[in-house]
């Protein structure tokens, strides 16, 4: 099985701060993998570089056999969840997705309300994203992240404000785009999601990762 994403020689600094240190590691197609550690360890940062939002000081990343940053700007079919998702606090959850949706124009109507339903939200409601709980706006992310149908996933904290029924709803969603060929990064503090999902888990302690299982 061919990997999908291959990080070489990454580092990257901010001011004196090496928040990555020299990780190397590739991630399989169609595979779950999952990125755990503390607070500040770096795993954000690194899956804002694997998007292409930042840019290693040092060594390449690639994707899908393309080095971001020299080939491509981004990964060119990546659905993302990165720190707490953010949408326009005034109007309802499908016009927000319809707004993201015609950036590209790859999708319509019917592509949008069916990512919709598949998180467990109703594409007809109309109370406004800034009225929604922590859980419904978690949902609404990840129907942003899979709406066009993307090869890649890469989800933080993906089960965040989610209740016991959700999570095993999001759950079940993962692992069906898994069987469905999709690679999907995430990261998580929660052990169980970790368990229950990943095929491979790496640790990020101070900017340096380390393989799990």
């Amino acid at each position: 099985m061919e990997n999908y994403i291959t990080i070489e020689n990454v580092s990257k600094s901010f001011k004196d701060n090496k928040v990555i240190d020299n990780i190397n590691v590739s991630f399989k197609k169609g595979k779950i993998h999952g990125i755990i550690g503390r607070n500040g360890s770096g795993k954000t940062v690194l899956i804002k570089m694997i998007c292409g939002l930042l840019y290693p000081d040092e060594g390449r990343i690639t994707v899908d056999n393309k080095i971001i940053g020299q080939d491509i700007d981004f990964p060119e079919s990546l659905g993302a969840i990165i720190e707490a998702p953010g949408f326009l606090p005034y109007v309802n959850g499908y016009k927000n997705l319809e707004y993201l949706a015609s950036l590209k124009g790859k999708i319509g109507k019917k592509e949008i309300e069916e990512s919709i339903r598949i998180v467990g939200l109703n594409p007809n409601d109309k109370k406004y994203f800034s009225k929604y709980s922590l859980g419904m706006k978690q949902r609404l992310g990840l129907a942003q992240a899979i709406m066009e149908n993307p090869e890649l996933l890469i989800l933080d904290e993906p089960m965040n404000g989610l209740d016991k029924e959700g999570v095993k709803e999001i759950r079940d969603i993962l692992l069906s785009l898994k069987e469905n060929g999709k690679t999907i990064l995430i990261v998580s503090h929660n052990s169980d999601d970790i368990d229950i999902l990943c095929d491979t888990v790496h640790e990020i302690d101070k900017g340096v990762m380390s393989k799990v299982r």
